[in-house]
């Protein structure tokens, strides 16, 4: 296709989640709500499992770096997304677009696989505990939360330059609320058989990989699980893995739905509203599954405010 007459776009239009007036303050107070809910929770997770010496324990490790990359997460989103609410102005430029894509490849990624790692852990925990130490050693769990960030930070960067390689021309509203990777290729009148073709190769790896790990692991832990004579030490054993899977269903059941079945249009408001859920609503309630059905979380928390209260 011949180009060289072509206006090409370097700006996008977001539109958001509603261009409706009436409905711009009420957006707006209720996403800063959860955002801020999201920097107060995970900061909480982080401090609790840096300052009490009882969570200095490979589960509670990744969940600290778990609560960091949902800050960041959302962070990539949120913000831009308060910004184009109140503002009249809804242009991003091309490179800010592709940087926004960048970071929300790469948070996401490593959500899912320290998801994975998380599982790992409780599988180890459950299913070999004599060995559980020597598995899960300081050295083992730093390698793989390095892991996991060199390969998201890796596999976006490759989606970003393959999108920032092509040439945007014509129609520029991107009809979602941040810059992902489907509404970016719609815009394209460039080829992108290249594009697509690395999506459905290497893209769903990411998320494919840590889900079978997940897979796995919680199917030996339920076998092994079943095994136990007591339905008290049943419960008990279970409850160490309970948050975590709520988690996983919760992140992997909206992102799965929006990724791992057949392309449509992101025109639609459902497709922004199960997007809503995986970048903001769950980074946001992951905290407080794990704070609220932990006691070793509740614990913790408790000790640092009596000592705060003593002060």
């Amino acid at each position: 296709m011949e180009l060289s007459n072509v206006t090409r776009e370097t700006e996008f239009v977001i539109l958001g989640l509603s261009d409706l007036p009436e409905y711009q303050t009420l957006l707006f107070v209720a996403f800063l709500a959860l955002y801020m809910m999201n920097i107060v929770g995970n900061t909480m997770i982080i401090s609790l499992t840096r300052l009490d010496t009882s969570l200095h324990t490979p589960m509670y490790f990744f969940l600290g770096n778990l609560s960091f990359v949902d800050m960041c997460f959302t962070s990539s989103i949120v913000p831009p997304m308060l910004k184009n609410i109140v503002s009249s102005n809804k242009v991003i430029s091309l490179h800010a677009c592709i940087a926004q894509l960048y970071f929300f490849l790469t948070f996401a990624c490593t959500e899912c696989l320290l998801l994975g790692c998380m599982a790992y852990d409780r599988y180890v925990a459950i299913c070999n505990p004599l060995h559980y130490m020597m598995l899960m050693n300081q050295r083992a769990c730093i390698l793989l939360v390095l892991f996991s960030w060199i390969i998201s930070a890796l596999h976006a960067l490759l989606h970003s330059l393959m999108a920032a390689r092509l040439t945007y021309c014509g129609a520029n509203i991107i009809y979602h609320f941040f810059c992902d990777m489907a509404p970016l290729l719609t815009l394209s009148c460039s080829d992108t058989t290249a594009n697509r073709m690395l999506i459905y190769t290497e893209g769903g790896l990411p998320l494919a990989f840590p889900f079978i790990i997940v897979m796995v692991s919680y199917t030996r832990i339920i076998s092994t699980i079943l095994k136990i004579r007591s339905t008290q030490s049943r419960w008990k054993t279970f409850s160490t893995c309970s948050s975590h899977l709520t988690v996983v269903i919760l992140f992997y059941g909206t992102i799965g739905f929006m990724y791992l079945r057949p392309s449509s249009s992101y025109s639609t408001a459902y497709n922004r509203i199960v997007s809503i859920v995986y970048t903001v609503v769950a980074p946001t309630l992951n905290p407080f599954i794990y704070s609220l059905r932990n006691k070793d979380m509740k614990g913790a928390l408790r000790k640092v405010l009596s000592k705060k209260g003593e002060i």
